[in-house]
């Protein structure tokens, strides 16, 4: 195996170079400019509808509980080790990046959410199945079904292989090592453990346990990271200042930073941007599919506060912290990185914060990723498949924090850009029916509010 690392390392490099990023970004300003800037101007409606949709459509869970299923999956180490290593690599530049990935990101995601409910089904045990595969079926035809298959199959891949296991087993389990003194294979099985009980209930288990850590985990987070900020105030202005001009001229060298490059900061900050929203990868629709909802555009513009959420808030604050301790010109890296940025403002409570923020990030994904390859497995195999994917996954997680192959993880980014090609290709495609479906929701809104009136 080791001896095909070369090779799947220029795989690796070459899709997650300008090809992909280029078709994820050029997606998202082609869909931007299609919905007329819909993720600025239709922003506050969709961050109302968080709490306050109807939920009176068919669906399985709640608009909330959807969307923290899906916030599950995508707040994880992206927001923490990822944005850190972007900093490290791209210099502050790289948060500009990021923000423009989420800002066209934004009208991917809220595309994914409305084709997701425009399209989907209802399984053979009563309950609603969606997500990209669905809408390349239903919506594009039944000849591009076998584009369908190889999303569902590089979904499986990813849940098994990438983002849903061993690299969030090994956060939660080195990270408890390191803050706390537990030893590994007691975190492991206590880990596994958890994820069995709750992924064996279904859809209902994961959607409780998500909506009821994710906002908590995310307020702490964005409490204790605006508290870091608070403390260095003064200096947040010429923080902010440099992130912008970093972004166009590059960072020069400085302490144990190397300097990089306009193009090191733009390719480091929308990679792992698009890595911590997920926005095109296709992921998220499965579970907004599931929303009770009757209009597809509704959901949509809940899916699209999702990366708003996880990047312009949880990321943006991720990366102020690392510029304002001027931590990213130091030695560290990764999640050390951002535990010392933490340290640096709350001593060693600070870092074990961040450990606890962690863990319960890292644990949400594994649950959200076990629906979404749930949910494609029932695509392709029926519910018949649906208990040997669970042992399967749940074998995966009891041994994940031993597994140290690099082979897997470089595997895991390729698998992960696979997911995200079929999945672009459908938006494009469905364009037409998202500009549709968005002027119906938003014109039968003016209706509403004309009778209203009178």
């Amino acid at each position: 195996m080791e001896s095909f690392i070369p090779i799947l390392n220029a795989i690796d490099s070459f899709m997650w170079g300008p090809p992909l990023i280029t078709l994820l970004v050029g997606t998202g300003i082609y869909l931007t400019i299609r919905l007329k800037l819909l993720q600025v101007f239709r922003l506050p409606k969709a961050l109302k509808l968080i709490f306050k949709a109807q939920n009176n459509g068919r669906g399985d869970v709640s608009s909330f509980k959807a969307l923290c299923v899906a916030l599950a999956a995508t707040v994880g180490t992206g927001n923490i080790v990822g944005v850190a290593t972007a900093v490290k690599v791209g210099g502050p530049g790289a948060i500009f990046w990021m923000w423009v990935a989420a800002f066209f990101g934004m009208a991917t995601k809220y595309s994914e959410g409305l084709l997701a409910v425009k399209f989907r089904s209802i399984d053979e045990k009563g309950e609603i199945a969606g997500g990209p595969m669905f809408y390349i079926r239903n919506g594009m035809g039944e000849k591009w079904k076998p584009l369908a298959t190889f999303f569902a199959l590089a979904c499986i891949g990813v849940a098994y292989f990438g983002i849903g296991t061993f690299p969030q087993v090994n956060a939660i389990v080195d990270s408890m090592q390191i803050a706390f003194g537990f030893p590994k294979l007691a975190t492991d099985v206590i880990l596994t453990v958890f994820i069995a009980a709750i992924t064996l209930g279904g859809l209902q288990s994961i959607a409780k346990v998500a909506s009821g850590i994710v906002p908590f985990m995310a307020l702490t987070y964005v409490a204790i990271s605006l508290g870091l900020i608070i403390l260095n105030l003064d200096q947040v202005p010429a923080a902010i200042a440099m992130i912008i001009s970093d972004a166009f001229t590059g960072a020069a060298a400085a302490g144990g930073f190397a300097g990089s490059t306009v193009m090191m900061a733009m390719q480091n900050g929308v990679a792992r941007g698009v890595f911590s929203n997920e926005s095109g990868l296709g992921s998220a629709p499965i579970a907004a599919a599931a929303a009770k909802t009757k209009w597809p555009a509704e959901q949509g513009l809940i899916s699209m506060t999702g990366t708003f959420i996880d990047t312009i808030i949880i990321c943006s604050m991720t990366g102020l912290a690392l510029v304002l301790t001027g931590v990213w010109q130091g030695d560290t890296a990764g999640a050390a990185m951002t535990s010392a940025a933490f340290a640096s403002a709350y001593g060693f409570f600070g870092s074990q914060l961040l450990t606890i923020a962690l863990v319960l990030f890292a644990f949400t994904t594994i649950l959200g990723w076990n629906y979404y390859g749930e949910r494609a497995c029932i695509y392709l195999f029926g519910n018949k498949g649906v208990l040997p994917y669970r042992l399967i996954f749940i074998a995966l997680i009891a041994s994940g924090a031993f597994l140290k192959l690099e082979a897997i993880w470089i595997l895991a980014d390729i698998v992960n850009g696979l997911m995200a090609i079929p999945n672009l290709i459908a938006l494009i495609a469905l364009s037409g029916v998202i500009v549709a479906e968005t002027n119906k929701y938003m014109n039968r809104h003016k209706d509403a509010k004309r009778i209203n009136r009178n």
